[in-house]
């Protein structure tokens, strides 16, 4: 596939979702989710397709995109690695566990692994604070984390 195309496929799909969503109050949120399940991520090409559509600013788009955390603006891993970063996690040894993950996998936060394997991203709570230190893998939430966890969490999704 061309350039051209791939950015016309795009442009094309993301008018599909926008069309999907636009009738519901305050449908940037829901979109922008849809885009990134269908891409894995929210392109560029996108914004301003979805700025004329929703009668906003590129800037607006841009600043919503960037704003929240679960958007990317690359593709990701096969699989995503969330590490919460939030205090009860800190206080349970959460910083030795950031530690190793960056470690076992050779990439820090915001990266993926050079094989394309894993993604790694902080979160600040995941909502498992009693549970603390926690992570999710592909949106699956694992709690109570140790080394050993962790490190099978990894070899998981090294798979």
């Amino acid at each position: 596939m061309n350039i051209r195309s791939s950015a016309d496929d795009l442009v094309s799909r993301t008018q599909a979702i926008v069309a999907e969503f636009k009738g519901l109050e305050g449908p940037l949120l829901p979109i922008l989710h849809s885009v990134q399940e269908s891409f894995g991520y929210v392109p560029d090409e996108v914004k301003p397709v979805l700025a004329e559509a929703l009668n906003l600013s590129r800037a607006e788009v841009h600043g919503v995109v960037s704003f929240y955390h679960d958007f990317r603006a690359h593709p990701s891993g096969r699989h995503v690695l969330k590490l919460c970063r939030a205090e009860a996690c800190q206080s349970r040894g959460g910083e030795a566990l950031a530690d190793r993950v960056r470690e076992l996998l050779g990439i820090d936060f915001h990266g993926t692994t050079p094989d394309g394997a894993v993604t790694l991203e902080p979160v600040y709570c995941l909502g498992l604070c009693a549970c603390a230190p926690a992570a999710m893998l592909d949106g699956e939430l694992h709690g109570r984390l140790d080394e050993q966890g962790l490190e099978e969490l990894v070899a998981e999704a090294r798979r």
